[in-house]
């Protein structure tokens, strides 16, 4: 039987619709099982516990558990590639983060590429970071500092995380643009390198807040200048290092990513519900007392950070010859 041409073409767009009208269903239906976000470090880190903040937020908002998946190990990169791996169905995502940024580079032997395979999801948290030093240091101002180093040239030892880590990066960075010789001395984390710092082991370390603030009230260390392109209101009185070295700016982040593929419709949903959380009192005020401020934005904005942190701390990596340890 011949159709006439109009119902012909009448029942050939609703065939070519039928694939989108599903995906809009599906994305409309997700969550129908519990999704898993992947979290490349221990519990109990500043990662770890922005992955449970926004996990449960997501659970009362979806009516599904977002179960958070702890898998340390090589920096972040084994959670990384777990999710890469994954199907890109929405059930699996990954807390992401600047170290992500950093093994971009830094590790030339991975498996995936993290720009092209984890698609962003949505900003969720930028992390401060400030320069602080033992009070020992003769030095109570960015300029004072720089002129104490370039005194004592190589005589200066700058604590971080480990290398590779952004406390190792950012202080490179610094050195880099003041013209500045400082002993880099890596830990096995943040903590053991700010007990060194307190006992005056090591001079100088470009901390995160969270892990320096209380050192700081207490006047066992003195902060210089917060990193931030802003002043922030944890240290109201201190100012930004861009106010000296002009163009200088370093921050964490933390958002979610997802393997790439997933449909639009559902990192769209996600995006809208993790967008909403961040407005809220409650979880606006848990991420300032980790001594951070909300990152919300779209996709795409958020994916253009994680970009432009890649290129950039990219060229510190290869200008410092940073190699991982």
């Amino acid at each position: 039987m011949k159709l006439p041409r109009r119902k012909f073409l009448h029942l050939a767009a609703g065939a070519a619709a039928l694939p989108a009208v599903s995906r809009f269903a599906w994305a409309q239906a997700y969550p129908t099982r519990p999704v898993r976000i992947v979290v490349g470090f221990p519990a109990g880190g500043t990662t770890d516990v922005i992955a449970r903040l926004m996990g449960q937020w997501l659970s009362e908002r979806l009516g599904q558990q977002f179960v958070i998946e702890n898998r340390p190990g090589a920096a972040g990169n084994i959670a990384a590639e777990a999710v890469v791996k994954a199907a890109p169905d929405g059930y699996t995502l990954l807390q992401v983060g600047t170290p992500n940024a950093i093994n971009a580079t830094l590790y030339t032997n991975l498996g995936f590429n993290f720009i092209r395979d984890i698609a962003p999801v949505s900003g969720i948290m930028r992390v401060s970071y400030v320069i602080v030093v033992h009070p020992s240091v003769p030095a109570t101002t960015v300029p004072e500092f720089i002129a104490y180093a370039r005194a004592n040239s190589g005589k200066i030892n700058m604590a971080s995380a480990g290398s590779g880590t952004p406390q190792h990066l950012y202080g490179e960075l610094f050195k880099m643009m003041a013209g500045v010789d400082l002993v880099h001395v890596p830990y096995r984390g943040g903590a053991p390198a700010i007990t060194d710092l307190l006992g005056g082991q090591v001079q100088v370390i470009f901390s995160p807040v969270p892990e320096s603030i209380e050192h700081i009230r207490a006047g066992k260390l003195r902060p210089l200048a917060v990193m931030s392109a802003t002043r922030l209101d944890l240290l109201p009185n201190i100012p930004t290092v861009a106010d000296f070295l002009p163009g200088y700016e370093a921050s964490g982040w933390q958002g979610l990513g997802a393997p790439k593929n997933t449909p639009a419709e559902i990192i769209d949903k996600l995006n809208n519900e993790i967008s909403v959380g961040l407005a809220h009192p409650k979880i606006n005020a848990r991420i300032a007392e980790l001594g951070g401020s909300v990152l919300a934005g779209s996709p795409a904005a958020f994916g253009k950070l994680v970009s432009d942190y890649t290129e950039k701390l990219a060229k510190v990596i290869k200008l410092a010859g940073i190699r991982p340890e």
